[in-house]
């Protein structure tokens, strides 16, 4: 039966909410064609409550959302006096952040190891820690080290010259460690505050943070690339039968081996490799490099 029978054309286009929806298919219909399909009488998997079916779903594409599906968001600030960024609700783990010119190209800012913002307590003349009346210890609102840190311009964006350009003086720059040979700009993440801190010259910027989410924020969210259907199938039967007693080790091996098979293919059909824009790409092999 096709599927688009319950949507015209028209109705495709008149509705934004439903571009590029044909390629995704949603969590909850991979649960129903599961329970429908996979489970039964005859079938591998004889018995399995729909509650075990929609946990391991869910497991399975927050799993594969770190490595496989496409979930990379991307949130656009300004970055304000306080050169801080707030984390996004859904936030997992960073891709890369990036300050935009007016050409709207991104300039790749650089992770720094060198400082933190650590917890800064209260002290008292003679060095001893202050306490509330309750007896809890009373903190600072912000650290030393942070406020160095955004206070003072960063060493590798420091110009030599008067005009617009990091060019060195010959030698100044003997012994520079290549980590921190640019001059996009730096950052830190405070994981218990929740806080990026940049450097002090991001200030204004506009900044993009390109992060990876794990698929379960919101109902909407919850799909999976047509592309990588079959790897959920595999993973919630392997998952399932893994988690059942009196079931072979031989029939478990199995599905763990069609398990990482279907999620390897899922991974080589969405790299979207095109043959042209690799081709285009390696053009530039040919070319002589003087000294």
């Amino acid at each position: 039966m096709p599927l688009l029978t319950n949507q015209t054309s028209g109705a495709y286009y008149s509705d934004s909410n439903l571009y590029g929806e044909y390629q995704f298919v949603s969590l909850a219909d991979i649960i129903n064609q599961f329970m429908f399909v996979y489970v039964g009488e005859d079938k591998i998997i004889s018995k399995a409550s729909r509650i075990d079916v929609a946990f391991h779903a869910q497991r399975g594409l927050a799993e594969m959302s770190f490595d496989t599906l496409k979930s990379t968001k991307a949130l656009e600030i300004s970055v304000p006096s306080t050169l801080q960024m707030t984390l996004p609700q859904d936030y997992v783990n960073y891709v890369k952040i990036s300050w935009v010119d007016s050409a709207g190209i991104k300039h790749v800012l650089q992770p720094t190891s060198k400082t933190s913002n650590p917890t800064k307590p209260t002290q008292n003349a003679d060095g001893d820690y202050a306490f509330d009346s309750n007896g809890a210890m009373e903190t600072e609102t912000e650290s030393t080290s942070w406020a160095n840190f955004k206070s003072n311009n960063p060493p590798e964006n420091q110009d030599d010259y008067t005009d617009d350009t990091y060019w060195p003086i010959s030698g100044s720059r003997y012994g520079l460690d290549p980590q921190h040979a640019q001059a996009n700009g730096s950052f830190y993440i405070d994981e218990n505050a929740g806080k990026i801190h940049f450097s002090s010259n991001i200030s204004g910027k506009t900044v993009i943070l390109d992060y990876i989410s794990d698929s379960l924020g919101t109902e909407q969210e919850m799909k999976v690339h047509k592309f990588a259907e079959e790897a959920m199938y595999k993973w919630i039967s392997c998952a399932i039968l893994s988690g059942k007693s009196n079931i072979p080790e031989y029939q478990v091996n199995r599905f763990k081996k069609e398990k990482f098979a279907a999620v390897r293919t899922a991974k080589l059909r969405l790299s979207n490799l095109k043959l042209e824009e690799l081709t285009q790409i390696l053009r530039g092999k040919s070319k002589q490099i003087k000294h």
